[in-house]
Parts: structure tokens; sequence; C-alpha cells
């Protein structure tokens, strides 16, 4: 039996107590990354598929519109894109100094839009931005919306200019990859039968897409809820993620300002999705600077989820 002085004593516990000391915190920071890791997976297991839709008109460049010109708001338009933070974005009335502009501004985007003239770079644009770090491209297209819809600068009907809609199709790497095609369009704003055709052209274009894939189409329809062009697009194939998200239909539901901050009016900028998707929300985005609105339409916003 080996008796240890009370010197020897003391200097045995205090080593003990200092190795146990260094062992929990050993253990600690051990425990701790294991727990962030456990975050981590977590966090990974449950990262959010929602995908944030915008349909922005956002005025061509080139109109006089005094105090509201392009070059007194373009900020303002960035900031109100930025705030919302789309995946998918579908622009209207876009001119190339807008171009160049957005292109600037949103370098994580990646950007298709021609003209709907014959010159690709000339003239209004139906342009589509979306996430780099999300979307791969698989096919970008444009189609006139007349009787001849491969031929560049074409109108008919009573179709005052040339009518586009820009296509994409894309795969979710944040979604297992899953298939989405993105149309994006403007109709006429004084042709009424041209906005009817136009609504059928694209509702064909819809049947044609393959089985199984999710259709978001944006755009300006200048077209009121009930009309004949919402009747031929909405149904069945495809929603309407305001009406789903508010079905009493109210008269402040306009998406023109009037560069006032109009609330009565018809709601002529829509976001529609197939029913592959869920929405869990929709708005019309009022963001405006000290009553300085970005366009003489609001943005509309749709959040989806797929099934």
């Amino acid at each position: 039996m080996v008796v240890l002085d009370g010197v020897g004593d003391k200097s045995l516990n205090n080593k003990m107590y200092r190795f146990s000391n260094h062992l929990f915190i050993v253990l600690l920071f051990y425990l701790a990354g294991y727990f962030e890791l456990l975050a981590q997976d977590r966090a990974l297991s449950k990262q959010p598929r929602d995908i944030k839709v915008m349909s922005f008109n956002i005025r061509l460049g080139v109109a006089k519109d005094g105090e509201n010109r392009w070059d007194l708001r373009k900020e303002l338009v960035v900031k109100t894109i930025r705030e919302y933070t789309p995946d998918l974005l579908g622009l209207q009335e876009v001119f190339p100094m807008q171009e160049e502009y957005l292109r600037e501004n949103f370098p994580g985007y990646v950007y298709y839009g021609r003209s709907r003239l014959v010159d690709p770079n000339d003239g209004e644009a139906c342009s589509v931005m979306f996430r780099k770090d999300r979307f791969d491209a698989i096919e970008k297209s444009t189609f006139w919306l007349s009787e001849t819809p491969d031929k560049p600068g074409s109108k008919s009907w009573d179709s005052s200019l040339p009518r586009i809609a820009n296509i994409v199709r894309l795969e979710d790497k944040q979604a297992e990859g899953k298939k989405l095609v993105l149309i994006n369009t403007h109709f006429d704003h004084r042709g009424k039968v041209a906005r009817e055709e136009a609504a059928k052209i694209i509702k064909n274009r819809v049947s044609t897409l393959e089985k199984g894939v999710g259709v978001v189409i944006t755009g300006d329809f200048n077209s009121a809820e009930g009309s004949k062009p919402y009747q031929f697009l909405v149904g069945v194939n495809l929603i309407d993620t305001f009406r789903l998200a508010h079905p009493t239909r109210t008269e402040e539901e306009s998406t023109l300002t009037a560069w006032k901050g109009r609330l009565i009016g018809n709601r002529i900028d829509w976001v529609l999705c197939s029913p592959k998707f869920r929405v869990l929300s929709a708005k019309i985005d009022r963001t405006h600077d000290q009553g300085r609105y970005p366009s003489d339409h609001y943005p509309v916003t749709s959040t989806l989820d797929y099934k």
C-alpha cells in the first residue's frame, strides 16, 4: 500500500482536475461539431424548394414620362426586384438600355430576351431572367403571337404591333432536377381579337409540352379577369395564382399604378401555373419610394412549390 503525503495528494488532485477540464472541453468541442453537422444535414434535408416568381412590366425606357422617365426610376426598379429576390422573373417592355442596366445589376441571373421585331436587338423585348445557381437552361426560344409564329416581326388580326412570347425550359437543381417551363408574354394593348388569339396560341403551346413538366406563365395580358383571353387560359390546365390565394375578388386589384398608386381597376398582369405546383402565396407588389413608383405597372408575385 502506498501512502501519499498531503503535498503529493494535493498535486495529484490538481493534475486530475486539469485533465478532467481538458477532457470536458475536448468533449464539448466534438459535441458542438457533431450537432453543427447534424443541423446542416437537417437544413439540407429541409431545403426549401419554393419558387419565387415575379412578373414586372418595367415601362419602356424610351417613353417620354417626364419625372417618371427611366433614368429617374431605374434604381427603384432594381431595388423592387432585389427586395423580392425572384427565382423566375418575367419582364415586359424592356429596351436595350434597360437590358444593359439589368444585366449589370443582376449578375447572378441568366438573362434571355429578344426584340419582337425582325432585328433581335432593336426595340422592345419581352425578357426572362432566372437564377444561375438554381436553374440550368435546357432550351430558350421565342415565338410570335400571330398566324405565323415562327416568322420574326409578324403580326395578325387587329394587333397594333408584333407581339411575342419567350419560353425557357429549365432544370431545377434545387429540386432533384425537376423540369419546368417558363413562358413570358405581353398581349396587344389595342387588338381585342389579337389578345384572344394570342391566348389560344399559348394554350396550344402548353398542351404540346411533355407530360409531367411544370408550367409557369408570366405576363402583361392587357385583359381583365373574366375576359375571353382569361377564360381561354385559366381553367383545368392553368391556375390563376392570385385568385387561388385570394378567393374573394375586390375592386382594389389594379395592377396599373397610373404613377400615383392607383388601387381600383383591373388586374391585367398575371402569374399562372400548372396544377403541378402548389400556390403558397401571391400578391400585387405596391412598392414605392415616398410616392414614386418604379413603373406604371405594379409587379405581381407568386410563391410556388412542387406538389
